[in-house]
């Protein structure tokens, strides 16, 4: 059964970093795949796992400034990746199940913010594609993988979830672009991506999760211009919820703990925060602590689920369903 989302009150909070979340931790042996492990809360993370004994995988989409960024972290090793290319996704993925590797913890977290209007593939609108479509082929061909090692996958949504429900008849925003809607409808589909997933994954061992890593200067932002970084950073202050801003090590703890948490175990499909599960947000909640109700939503994931096996032909869990990029 689902977990209800509500605390379970792990002993950890806002302030926790990645160090005290794996204290006692081993993971010797596992695997695990990070994207986007080279900078900001993605590399916090590679450093965190590979850390505590898992050997990490990093898809990047700048190999040469993945290598650079993790020079001199053990056990790790950087594989070329745009999830923006559905084709790059199918020949990553053929070569890690070449491998014959199975895949213990698999962590979404690459993405991008509040671009400009930027159409990838067939006119796809580039968050939803990066964000989710990118991740939900890469899970999907990796699936042979991951049911192998029966563990564990985290997609790294936001609070900006709260922005924006799917927008079902519009998703590709073909009829106005408003990019924070974009963004917002992206971080929901990681929510519902990771809801629907568990569904399907749970009888295999697999579990799946998402979260809210807080609020981190990384290069995120890098979209934005100065005074639209201070609007957001006030738009978030004056939430009766709001924690200030985290350290990366701080930021990663979240997608850290998910991934790899014993409190965790027998559950899956629930939103988290600050390394606990997450409350239901207040209504009109924007920008603040909890998760809102159409991210939450079975309907609502298993309709996306369709919609992704519809647009990129690609679904693991349905034999009838082309493999094409």
């Amino acid at each position: 059964m689902t977990t209800q989302q509500h605390r379970i009150n792990t002993g950890f909070g806002a302030r926790s970093t990645t160090s005290d979340v794996l204290r006692g931790i081993d993971l010797s042996g596992k695997l695990a795949i990070v994207t986007g492990g080279y900078s900001g809360l993605g590399l916090e993370t590679t450093r965190a796992l590979a850390g505590a004994g898992a050997h990490v995988v990093v898809p990047a989409r700048r190999r040469a400034t993945a290598q650079e960024a993790l020079n001199g972290v053990d056990a790790v090793e950087v594989e070329e990746l745009d999830l923006a290319d559905l084709e790059s996704v199918r020949s990553f993925t053929e070569r890690f199940l070449a491998s014959d590797r199975g895949i213990d913890l698999m962590v979404n977290n690459a993405g991008i913010m509040a671009c400009p209007e930027t159409r990838v593939g067939p006119g796809w609108e580039a968050q939803f594609a990066t964000n989710h479509l990118g991740h939900y082929v890469l899970v999907n061909r990796l699936w042979p993988a991951i049911e192998r090692g029966g563990g564990r996958v985290v997609s790294v949504s936001s609070n900006g979830h709260q922005m924006s429900d799917i927008h079902w008849d519009d998703v590709h925003f073909e009829r106005g672009y408003d990019k924070w809607q974009a963004y917002g409808q992206a971080k929901t589909a990681n929510a519902l991506f990771a809801l629907h997933l568990d569904t399907l994954g749970r009888e295999a061992g697999v579990r799946a999760f998402s979260l809210h890593p807080g609020a981190i200067l990384t290069q995120l932002g890098r979209h934005m211009s100065q005074e639209e970084l201070a609007e957001l950073k006030s738009t978030i202050a004056v939430s009766s919820t709001d924690t200030g801003l985290k350290t990366p090590e701080q930021g990663a703890a979240t997608q850290v703990w998910a991934a790899t948490s014993p409190q965790l175990e027998g559950m899956g499909g629930v939103y988290c925060e600050d390394c606990d599960i997450a409350e239901p947000a207040g209504k009109d909640t924007f920008l603040g602590s909890g998760v809102s109700p159409w991210a939450t939503d079975p309907e609502r994931a298993a309709r996306l689920w369709r919609l992704s096996a519809e647009l990129t032909e690609v679904d693991a869990f349905t034999s009838g369903t082309s493999r094409r990029p």
